[in-house]
């Protein structure tokens, strides 16, 4: 076992860990604050979206999974359905099928709500105080990070389609250069307002201050100029789309694993996977196998093409479809697909759903390398009380069009749809795309959680399942756990539009061993290299209780993750 590349942070009182250290620092600075574990979620959600306003949009996703000291779990959603014009037939008949880049992919933003309710229902601060260090980002600048500079270097000329995002992302039309102060005035503005709103009220009671400085997003003047910009440009969002709005709450989903429980969201994303996975690998002695050897990594990539050949064919929102979640999640059922796992040869493609199989679907394939995923970002918190919070914000600003004078680009989630309705997972009025982003705890059996999560698109469940079999199967310490080398397949069709599958593509970083290559080559696998760790692997990061009431965080050396506590 290797040493970590990066520090191990351990700590007694609180900790954060956030895929930037920006927003890292904010997080933290609420918790010395007296801040709880959800006020401090939601500070360094917020500043997720200014410091990586590339991958996460103000205005974009939220979904967020809270389990309170008493050891009450929730999950919300923080994901807006399709507007309430959509003719859900538009798609598939003027596009054949596609989601078309710009407004018309736009869902209601959802991600302003989920903050709110999460402080509204249990945390201790204002919207002010926790977006504080948010608004100071926005408004004074920071230096880019190397990634985001290549990420809008990468997606320049999609920048360059509307002209507030060149004027943003591209400012002086050059392209912008890591360490470069960068500036987000509109964005900055429009989340002061909302703190100005709340603070208006601040006679009236903590409650009265949330709900205003939300009504400013959904009632008020935001929301006046998101609508205005879609009524006079062929967008599809109306008034009451903002104005009917409500996040989901609902328990997680679960599953035994490694003597606690792994808790998921629900088939409105793809957080059932992880836990379909865990299932299937439940079954063999991988303790018992060279870790990351052909064997390990074969039981792993066959198990996750079998869990996916099921979401393709039953996730969708569960509000408008009936995903057999009970089953799926059974015992007997991980039993019953282990029987189409073959020890001595991988599937050539996507297996056969285990579900409705007759009616497979058919989706496009391709070969060479698969572009990058329209990404995101995460954050987790533990408190000194013992409250936990996990949270993956997304949506990127590349898109769709920038609504002028906010600084915000309303949802794009649409492109996780499908323009065919008869998809589980295709286009409605008011239906929710099918998110990737999907936080996620594990409860030890102290009853302790571990928060946990990553970006990465449909990496992201298979990240997660290799840091859990790292840290929990394989007995490595959090750090190491993270930084342990990865592997994905690309059997699937991609959640994002175009929604393309490369039958028998597996990616591996180059510390895979070359007889681990050679070894899942012989099995059937196509094998792709990639360099020694990248963003494209995942960017795990996680709070695992340590002995003795300690906390150990772990912050992934992919991308510009950073933990604080003590």
């Amino acid at each position: 076992m290797t040493d970590p590349w990066k520090t191990e942070v351990a700590g007694t009182r609180h900790m954060v860990v956030a895929g930037h250290y920006l927003a890292a620092h904010a997080a933290f600075t609420v918790l010395e604050a007296g801040g709880n574990a959800v006020d401090a979620g939601v500070a360094g959600g917020i500043a997720l979206g200014v410091v990586q306003s590339d991958l996460v949009n103000v205005a974009g996703v939220a979904p967020i999974m809270i389990r309170m000291a008493t050891g009450e779990t929730v999950t919300i959603d923080g994901l807006g359905g399709w507007p309430s014009a959509l003719d859900p037939e538009s798609f598939f008949e003027e596009h054949g099928g596609r989601i078309p880049r710009g407004l018309q992919r736009t869902v209601v933003p959802a991600a302003p709500a989920a903050w709110i309710e999460a402080l509204r229902r249990y945390g201790t601060m204002s919207f002010g105080e926790v977006a504080h260090s948010a608004i100071r980002f926005a408004r004074d600048g920071f230096p880019l990070h190397r990634l985001t500079a290549a990420v809008i270097a990468e997606h320049a000329d999609e920048y360059r389609e509307w002209d507030e995002n060149a004027r943003i992302y591209l400012p002086g039309g050059k392209l912008p250069q890591a360490g470069d102060l960068f500036r987000q005035e509109d964005l900055g503005r429009s989340l002061q307002f909302m703190a100005d709103q709340e603070a208006a009220q601040a006679g009236r009671g903590r409650e009265a201050g949330l709900q205003a400085a939300r009504d400013a997003f959904y009632r008020g003047d935001l929301g006046r100029r998101i609508v205005a910009y879609h009524e006079a440009n062929g967008g599809l969002l109306r008034e009451r789309d903002l104005t009917d709005y409500r996040v989901s709450l609902t328990p997680p989903v679960s599953t035994g694993f490694a003597g606690g429980e792994l808790l998921c969201c629900g088939p409105w994303c793809q957080g059932p996977v992880l836990a379909m996975v865990v299932n299937l690998l439940k079954g063999y002695d991988l303790a018992a196998l060279p870790h990351n050897g052909p064997e390990h990594l074969h039981l792993l990539l066959e198990s996750i093409k079998l869990a996916f050949a099921d979401r393709e064919q039953t996730f969708g929102d569960p509000d408008f479809v009936d995903v057999p979640l009970e089953r799926l999640l059974s015992a007997e059922y991980a039993a019953e697909r282990r029987g189409q796992l073959h020890r001595d040869r991988a599937w050539p493609g996507l297996p056969p759903a285990g579900v409705d199989a007759p009616t497979r679907r058919a989706f496009a394939v391709a070969a060479g390398d698969p572009p990058p995923p329209p990404d995101t970002s995460y954050v987790c918190t533990v408190d000194r009380w013992g409250n936990t919070f996990s949270a993956t914000p997304s949506d990127v600003s590349y898109q769709s069009p920038v609504i002028p004078g906010t600084g915000l680009v309303p949802s794009s989630r649409g492109s996780a749809s499908w323009g065919d309705p008869r998809h589980p997972s295709g286009v409605a009025p008011g239906k929710r795309p099918r998110l990737t982003p999907n936080p996620a705890m594990w409860i030890a059996p102290d009853g302790r959680a571990m928060p946990f999560g990553t970006p990465g698109g449909d990496v992201q469940i298979q990240a997660m399942t290799q840091f859990l079999l790292n840290l929990l199967v394989f007995r490595m310490p959090p750090q190491v756990a993270v930084e342990a080398p990865r592997v994905a397949t690309y059997s699937q069709p991609d959640t994002f539009e175009p929604h393309t599958a490369y039958p028998g593509l597996v990616k591996a970083e180059a510390r895979i061993a070359d007889t681990t290559v050679s070894g899942l080559e012989a099995l059937g696998h196509t094998v792709g290299r990639w360099p020694q760790s990248t963003y494209l692997a995942g960017s795990v990061c996680a709070i695992a209780p340590g002995p003795g009431g300690t906390l150990w965080a772990a912050s992934d050396h992919r991308r510009p993750t950073y933990a604080l506590g003590w």
